[in-house]
């Protein structure tokens, strides 16, 4: 029980310690690790944790759809919005139709992005230090 209380902790102050980028990145890390357990329990028949995992990694994908400014983000927002869309039908589809090809699509798609995502923030992070020894 302590244990579980002080990784909520830890957990807890990443999240308020992270950048917007960094956020981001979570955000996929934890759709990426529900896609794989709802893969896990699907292929083990467990209907119930398939169906629980799943839903947790589309409402995670929805959050990043509604945090998209489609006014600032024109066409890099559209095409986002437009691959979120893509991986929730997918994730619907294999949780309805028990397709761990569709959570592989999905994977796929996500795991991509988030790699984009890490060399933006690897890049940031790079120009803020370099300005920093500048100084």
């Amino acid at each position: 029980m302590a244990n579980a209380r002080f990784a909520q902790e830890y957990q807890k102050q990443n999240v308020n310690g992270a950048s917007p980028l960094q956020l981001v990145i979570m955000l996929y890390d934890g759709a990426l690790r529900f896609m794989e357990a709802g893969k896990h329990a699907m292929a083990n028949g467990n209907l119930d944790k398939q169906n629980y995992y799943l839903q947790k990694a589309q409402k995670i994908v929805f959050e990043l759809m509604s945090s998209l400014d489609m006014e600032k983000g024109a066409d890099v927002a559209k095409n986002l919005f437009a691959l979120y869309g893509y991986v929730v039908n997918e994730l619907v589809k294999a949780n309805v139709e028990d397709r761990p090809d569709a959570i592989d699509r999905s994977i796929k798609v996500m795991s991509d992005l988030r790699q984009s995502w890490a060399e933006i923030e690897r890049s940031t992070k790079g120009g803020a230090q370099n300005e920093a020894l500048a100084a």
